[in-house]
């Protein structure tokens, strides 16, 4: 295992520029906002019913965090789409945002290309490829992202960039004042998280020590703390190259804590996520889920976002996260940014 305290260490093994990457995460985000407010040529949605978001991966949790942390200020339902196919009620009173950071990715383009021909209004995500042509093609509206990173490492773009665009059409209220709180807030908290930073000082370093060779489990409380524990389960795959799972409370109370019997959990790390705005029935769950993970031999840690707004705790809860993912990776000796399993996989398709 790579000291974390070996700054020159550190950086050795991080050859693809992970940390710088995340350590920028409040800039992409301030820059996203201000790319979703500029899209255009916007459509207009006076009479649109629903909402459907459409992406993979990376480019997908921005529809997660937006139906999780703005459902009750939206006036329409908004579902997350991960497959190829377009929900039947999708249709002209629809608007259809189709989100893939390389523009290439096969799923949301056939999402785009079904939602142009049933006539639904589309807005396109993208920082080039096929997608972003094909919205220029049609003269439909596109967020233009910055092109150069991997799609993990531009999350702040694109979620920011999703919500600076319904802003813009006229679903969500103004949101410049969160925005700058929350990015001020992100820049400090990155700050402590620095390769710079030791780990007596440093959360993202100290976690990724602690659960070393274990598997990591993440938890978090319905709504925008599952959502962070997805995040983080993908980024322990992608940036830490390891097995993760995610799962939210309460449901995990109906199933999952039956599995944490006596010694399952020797070689689980849990991580529990956790915000102030829980609600009281969600909040009262933890404590004696967390001592069944306990019980049954597991490592627990429980971290607390930061922020007054949701906006801010989940932004803060995915810093943490990326950083601690990256550390871990490179603690254990891989290079956080290559995702060859994912390039196999596309080329087996290509070949197929």
């Amino acid at each position: 295992m790579i000291d974390l305290d070996d700054e020159q260490a550190v950086r050795a093994g991080d050859p693809g520029g992970m940390l710088a990457n995340v350590a920028a995460f409040s800039e992409h985000c301030r820059e996203g906002y201000r790319l979703g407010r500029r899209a255009a040529p916007l459509p207009d949605v006076q009479d649109v019913r629903s909402i459907a978001f459409c992406g993979m991966g990376g480019s997908a949790v921005a529809g997660d965090m937006i139906r999780a942390m703005y459902a009750d200020r939206l006036p329409v339902p908004v579902v997350v789409v991960r497959t190829s196919e377009l929900p039947e009620f999708c249709g002209p009173h629809s608007l259809v945002l189709a989100s893939s950071y390389s523009g290439g990715t096969a799923e949301a383009l056939a999402c785009f290309e079904e939602a142009v021909k049933r006539g639904c209004r589309v807005i396109a995500i993208a920082s080039g490829g096929e997608l972003a042509a094909r919205a220029q093609e049609l003269e439909l509206a596109r967020v233009a992202l910055p092109d150069g990173f991997m799609p993990r490492a531009a999350l702040g773009y694109i979620a920011l960039g999703a919500l600076g665009v319904l802003e813009a059409v006229g679903f969500l209220p103004p949101l410049e004042h969160d925005v700058e709180v929350a990015t001020a807030e992100l820049a400090a908290l990155a700050a402590t998280c620095a390769p710079s930073a030791p780990s007596e000082v440093n959360p993202a370093k100290r976690l990724a020590g602690r659960i070393g060779d274990r598997t990591p489990v993440v938890w978090g409380g319905e709504g925008i703390g599952s959502v962070a524990a997805g995040r983080w389960k993908t980024q322990f795959n992608e940036n830490a190259k390891v097995p993760a799972w995610a799962s939210s409370l309460p449901e995990l109370d109906h199933n999952e804590v039956v599995g944490w019997s006596q010694g399952a959990g020797s070689r689980s790390f849990l991580v529990a996520l956790r915000h102030e705005g829980e609600p009281p029935d969600v909040a009262a769950r933890f404590a004696p889920s967390l001592d069944i993970a306990r019980s049954a031999g597991a490592s627990v840690e429980e971290v607390w976002a930061s922020g007054g707004s949701a906006l801010s705790r989940f932004l803060s809860l995915a810093l943490l996260g990326d950083f601690t993912t990256s550390y871990l990776g490179i603690a254990r000796g891989v290079d956080p940014t290559p995702i060859e399993a994912i390039e196999r996989v596309k080329r087996a398709l290509a070949e197929a």
